[in-house]
């Protein structure tokens, strides 16, 4: 009979090499280019952890490396997984573990299994995407769950300041000051005497950090730009586009003008405007979308825009299917060109990837919009789940995908 071959290993040497030679010069840089102050996780002795960790800046990852000994195997969405010879540098460098966004994935739990009962340290960020409006976002209660079977310590990694710092629709890191820490260890005895329930409602109340405060200054340039990125209503005009530059943002349609400011504030230029924080216009946005029957806007596009169009070979490649493509986003579809009807009812879900990207899953494929700087990806995922809340008799529900 023929021996079953031995499964190749997660984790390897070259890991723990390359991670200690890179950690001080990425340690040094970040430091500059963040003005972070990580503070040294020095209880961790040779134990292994689960970090879970709130998700601010671009950089994330790397203020737990300065934190933590050794390797870390990091829970990544699938997007970094599709570069080509890139993203084959990144797993034979790091190995981090793929996930599909906003989906259910078994392989990924098996993996973290895996490299668990290998010994390795695992971390994700339990949003599953970065803050648009400085608040922890929708956290899924399987995290709960997948703590419960890797029965490993759990780490809180806090991140507090970095939306200050460095504003997901933003291109910009600012100078100012954010810190990076463990707030606390949630032991495996600790929490199996816990409800999932019981243990999801802590660690939703650990991760929870909102920065629609004034905490301190974020100085630089452009302070305002790329915020049409995340928003789409004017609280004059409904549904709208804005475009930004320097420090102020505008509405297309009826000009208001807003400044944003080193303090995180936001100041009406020509117009009094309702909201100190950013995140408080945010909540406007979903409340309006939440309130509004996007069912019955399907006569005409409820936004235009013009973006390239790819589809996703997961965790391999991006394969070019046309570039400046007119799209237009209704109440229920997105008409791509003469290329691609995506129906929402035929569609699982739709993702925003990075700062602007749109990825559509539709049928079996993976699609994705790219477009200039100042593409809004945001309305898509709000809208989509909109009408999946109202079609699946959820129209009280107030989750739009993020």
């Amino acid at each position: 009979m023929q021996q079953k071959k031995k499964r190749e290993r997660w984790i390897k040497t070259r890991h723990k090499i390359i991670t200690a030679v890179l950690k001080p010069f990425l340690g040094t840089y970040t430091r500059w280019k963040f003005g972070v102050d990580v503070k040294k996780f020095t209880e961790q002795g040779d134990r292994q952890y689960l970090i879970v960790m709130n998700h601010q800046t671009s950089f994330d990852q790397f203020f737990i490396a300065m934190a933590f000994d050794g390797p870390v195997y990091y829970i990544a969405t699938e997007d970094i997984f599709s570069l080509g010879w890139l993203s084959k540098l990144l797993v034979w460098a790091v190995a981090p573990i793929p996930i599909k966004k906003q989906t259910t994935d078994l392989k990924a739990v098996k993996t973290c299994l895996r490299v668990a009962k290998e010994g390795g340290t695992i971390a994700l960020a339990p949003e599953g995407n970065r803050t648009y409006s400085g608040r922890t976002v929708y956290i899924k209660p399987s995290i709960a769950k997948l703590a419960k079977t890797l029965r490993l310590p759990v780490a809180i990694f806090r991140i507090e300041e970095g939306y200050g710092i460095q504003p997901r629709w933003s291109n910009t890191v600012r100078k100012g000051k954010m810190k990076a820490y463990v707030s606390r260890v949630i032991e495996p005895e600790e929490y199996k005497a816990l409800s999932d329930e019981e243990f999801f409602d802590i660690l939703e109340k650990e991760l929870y950090v909102d920065e629609n405060v004034l905490s301190g200054t974020f100085t630089g340039n452009h302070l305002a730009e790329y915020m049409e990125r995340a928003v789409h209503v004017c609280p004059d005009c409904g549904f709208a586009k804005f475009e930004s530059h320097g420090d102020i943002v505008e509405c297309k349609s009826c000009g208001k003008q807003i400044r944003y400011t080193a303090t995180k504030e936001m100041v009406g230029v020509n117009c009094e405007f309702p909201f100190l924080f950013f995140g408080q216009w945010y909540d406007y946005q979903s409340d309006y979308i939440n309130g509004t029957d996007v069912t019955k806007l399907t006569k005409e596009p409820i936004f235009t825009d013009v973006a390239n169009l790819s589809e996703v070979i997961l965790y391999d490649k991006k394969h070019t299917i046309k570039n400046n493509v007119n799209i237009s986003l209704y109440g229920d579809r997105v008409i791509i060109g003469d290329i691609l009807t995506c129906r929402f009812d035929e569609t699982s879900t739709i993702t925003v990837l990075g700062k602007n990207k749109a990825n559509i899953y539709y049928n079996d494929k993976v699609y994705q919009l790219k477009s200039d700087e100042r593409f809004n990806a945001l309305k898509y995922v709000q809208i989509f789940n909109r009408y999946k809340n109202i079609k699946e008799g959820n129209e009280d529900g107030k989750f739009l995908g993020l």
